[in-house]
């Protein structure tokens, strides 16, 4: 197979001049897992061997007193992507690289590389190049060939081939590019540069997909499976697994008018509960703040709408407080523009020194802050003797605040913001102001030009807000964020930004999901019905007031009931919904499902954009008139009709219900009872709602729904399986910390065409699960 390509040179003319160049970031040097290769240009190409499955390869042109360095990206020296794999067994016969899986061999003098799965059909060409101070390299694609991935970078399509996508952080164009694709072939990249870059799709040569950097060296990991299912299994393996949000993240967010007052905040809170309309999560806007948009570490409580009394600012008696005792967590909007760089620096200097290693830092970075990470639990040396009062007669009195005793950068991000964290605040949200912006002529503390650092500053503020909590409580964070870069998933849960609730922000969501990332969201316009139904049929559902005055008891009542009907739903589906967000978390298969990558047998689905699998056996449409139905039996939510697929059905848009949701036949769904918010992973009593029709089955995962134990194995899956018309209840696997001995469970059937159910208690069913019950 050959390839012969012309490399675009676009990138290298649009981009602002770089500062004075970083020291160079050195990696770890050649080992028994690499491969290196002197090319008859006078480079070298490495090829190290991860997994059996996933191949990293460089071409270096970087060298010091005339020897190749092999350098590393900031997503390697920051800890976003793995590093500590362990030894993958290979062979070496001459230039080709073998394992289970894959081969991968190098053509010296063609300076090209052969990359061919043993698990699918991928049998590539790749063309490596060092253009100008960057790079592109070409990837040979085969007729029909289909192209997924590249993050929230174009919500045009989900099926990329054909198309360029410039990977920038844009505000409301490219809010979280992900520089990874997945081919329909078996096999997926992952290009290892924060570097301003862009893939042309088969744009300008339709027989590859070329992928350009600005600067720096060619570095990039290729993988292979079977499915789209082992793609990001692997890939997610590398850029970190979804972060399993806690249980109460999955519930309803309601964002305030950012002009709230405590009052008004307690008002809206109460009118949730008195309205019967399950909420979890209440957010305040920039108004919080006593200075507007306040990006710096001395932000403080705005004094006359929020107030805490100085000698008291904590406490059960708050109005913070007061929100808990009915169930709501409160979430904070920030905004930032702070150096991230040098906390950043001094963890990897920490963690080295801890590791009796040496490391290189930039010149300024002179001491290491130690944190649980870095010191097992020593904080800097002189921090606890500083814990004293620095807001003499204010609400801070009673609260550490460090940041007047450091310069700009010296402070890590999260320990401003630990005051409000003691004071009751769960959750944050990270606009996209600032963290979006170029800074052109701006000297980080590491060393980066803005032309480096601008895609890789929304991972670096995900990872230490979320990290910081997690630190800082032992709890998973609930923070959500308007920007990333490959590996967010790990950190954050996102939403598609100030860019509505419609048909562009949902074909947002399945990229991302395709992409490896699962907690995505938008925000809803409640005022629209279709809006209503895609909003609260995604992974996790948020309404945002900003400046405006959209709580839904302000609609006529008939607006309101539908707001409440679709509201109560949700609640009703969270434990689906929170078992399939665990699967995400432990394999990357997103909650939401683009259909092409669930059925990649039926090339007419890459043109569905507006309807998807929620979980995996929820069948969604919204904003469109027609569904495509896949093959099997489905039933519809709404009438109870049942349909059999592959076939179109005309979508009924009506002023209660704005789409279309089926469910397929023989599934096992969980279901709790009605709920006004959650606070674990688990309930006393559960429906398993059950279609007739097929056989089938259904999971439920639970655990303590707040804890970082998940990441631990700590947790319960139940599997359900309905078959020759019995549902059967296997038993309870794994256990958790507050398990209960037993849950009561009932089975509600629903009949084949009609909305008649019934229902048969299955009594209280413990860990050995529950003998099968007939269908009556």
């Amino acid at each position: 197979m050959n390839i012969h390509l012309v490399f675009p040179l676009v990138l290298c003319v649009v981009l602002t001049a770089a500062t004075e160049a970083r020291p160079v970031w050195k990696a770890p040097a050649a080992d028994a897992q690499s491969a290196v290769t002197k090319l008859g240009d006078g480079t070298e190409l490495r090829v190290d061997v991860l997994a059996d499955n996933l191949f990293r390869v460089r071409k270096s042109w970087t060298n010091i007193n005339g020897a190749v360095v092999w350098t590393e990206s900031g997503m390697n020296r920051y800890g976003i992507l793995k590093a500590d794999w362990p030894k993958a067994p290979f062979t070496r016969q001459g230039d080709t690289l073998s394992t289970k899986s894959a081969t991968m061999t190098v053509d010296p003098t063609a300076g090209t590389l052969r990359f061919k799965s043993l698990v699918s059909a991928a049998d590539l060409t790749i063309a490596p190049k060092n253009v100008g101070k960057g790079f592109a390299v070409a990837f040979s694609l085969s007729k029909g060939e289909r192209i997924y991935g590249f993050g929230d970078s174009g919500r045009d399509n989900v099926m990329r081939r054909g198309h360029r996508f410039d990977l920038w952080i844009r505000n409301n164009l490219c809010n979280i590019p992900i520089p990874m694709a997945v081919s329909r072939n078996g096999w997926g990249l992952l290009l290892n540069s924060t570097w301003r870059n862009a893939f042309d799709c088969g744009a300008k040569d339709p027989d590859a997909l070329i992928c350009e950097g600005s600067e720096g060296d060619v570095d990039f990991y290729i993988f292979t499976g079977q499915d789209y299912r082992a793609l990001l299994d692997i890939y997610t393996q590398l850029a970190g697994r979804p972060a399993l949000l806690p249980v109460w993240g999955y519930g309803f967010t309601f964002v305030c008018n950012q002009n709230v007052d405590q009052f008004a905040l307690l008002s809206d809170a109460m009118d949730f509960r008195d309205r019967d309309l399950p909420c979890d999560v209440i957010g305040l806007e920039p108004g919080w703040m006593q200075t507007f948009y306040d990006a710096s570490v001395r932000k403080e409580w705005h004094e006359q709408r929020f107030y805490f009394p100085y000698w008291a600012p904590k406490g059960d008696h708050t109005f913070i407080g007061a929100l808990k005792r009915i169930g709501f967590k409160l979430s904070l909007w920030l905004c930032c523009d702070y150096d991230l760089t040098r906390y950043e620096e001094q963890c990897v200097a920490g963690l080295a020194k801890k590791g009796g290693r040496q490391v290189d830092v930039p010149q300024g970075i002179t001491e290491t802050w130690e944190d649980d990470r870095i010191g097992g639990g020593a904080e800097k040396k002189d921090a606890k003797a500083k814990r004293k009062s620095v807001h003499k007669g204010k609400m801070y009195d009673k609260l550490y605040c460090p940041e007047n005793e450091f310069e700009e950068g010296q402070l890590p991000w999260f320990e401003h913001l630990k005051k409000f964290v003691d004071q009751g605040v769960q959750c944050f949200k990270l606009d996209g102001c600032n963290q979006f912006g170029e800074h052109p002529t701006r000297a980080w503390a590491n060393g980066m030009s803005d032309e480096e650092m601008h895609n890789l500053y929304s991972d670096v503020y995900d990872k230490q807000m979320a990290r910081g909590y997690e630190d800082y409580t032992g709890r998973r964070a609930m923070v959500y964020s308007a920007g990333g870069y490959a590996g967010v998933q790990q950190y954050v849960a996102t939403w598609a930004g100030d860019t509505g609730g419609g048909a562009k922000p949902l074909a947002s969501l399945l990229n991302l999901g395709i992409s490896g990332h699962s907690n995505q969201s938008c925000d809803m316009t409640i005022g629209d019905v279709e809006s209503l139904h895609f909003g609260f049929l995604q992974t996790w559902s948020q309404q945002n007031n900003w400046d405006y005055w959209q709580q839904p008891w302000l609609y006529p009542p008939e607006k309101v009931a539908v707001f409440k009907a679709y509201d109560q739903l949700r609640y009703r589906l969270l434990p689906y919904l929170y078992t399939a967000a665990s699967e995400a978390a432990r394999t990357g298969w997103p909650v939401m499902r683009a259909l092409p990558i669930v059925y990649p047998d039926v090339p007419e689905y890459d043109a569905c954009v507006t309807t998807y699998l929620l979980g995996p056996d929820l069948l969604v449409s919204a904003f469109t008139k027609e569904i495509q139905i896949p093959e099997g039996l489905w039933h519809d939510w709404k009438t109870g009709e049942t349909v059999a697929g592959p076939c179109k059905r005309r979508v009924e848009v009506t002023p209660e219900w704005g789409g279309s949701l089926f469910v397929r036949s023989g599934a096992v769904i969980p279901m709790w009872e009605k709920k006004a918010h959650v606070d674990k992973g688990w309930d006393e009593t559960v429906e398993l709602h059950v279609w007739a029709g097929a056989d089938g089955k259904g999971d439920l995962y639970e655990d303590d729904g707040i804890s970082l134990d998940y990441r631990s194995g700590k947790g319960a899956l139940t599997t359900c399986t309905f078959k020759d018309g019995a549902l059967s209840v296997g038993p309870r696997v794994g256990s958790f910390t507050g398990m209960p001995t037993t849950r009561k469970m009932k089975a509600v059937f629903h009949k084949p065409n009609t909305l008649e159910t019934v229902t048969v208690s299955l009594g209280n069913v413990g860990a050995a699960g529950a003998a099968p019950v007939r269908c009556p």
